[in-house]
């Protein structure tokens, strides 16, 4: 079990680093677009370095009329 959390925790910090490396924390966070792709990149890992480039579209429902 322990070597499982090692591994988890390794692979969670390659992509937060990748996306780091892609500027994610230095822009202010404006929609639900950027949450949700900074989280799929922190959870692709180090897959981001294997040519993967995760990116989510999304929409916030809109208030009633």
């Amino acid at each position: 079990m322990r070597i499982a959390s090692v591994v988890l925790i390794l692979w969670l910090i390659a992509g937060a680093i990748a996306a780091g490396q892609r500027n994610y924390y230095t822009r202010p966070v404006e929609n639900c677009n950027q949450v949700a792709t900074i989280a799929v990149t922190i959870l692709a890992g180090p897959l981001n370095y294997l040519g993967m480039n995760p990116k989510i579209a999304c929409q916030t429902p809109q208030p009633s009329k």
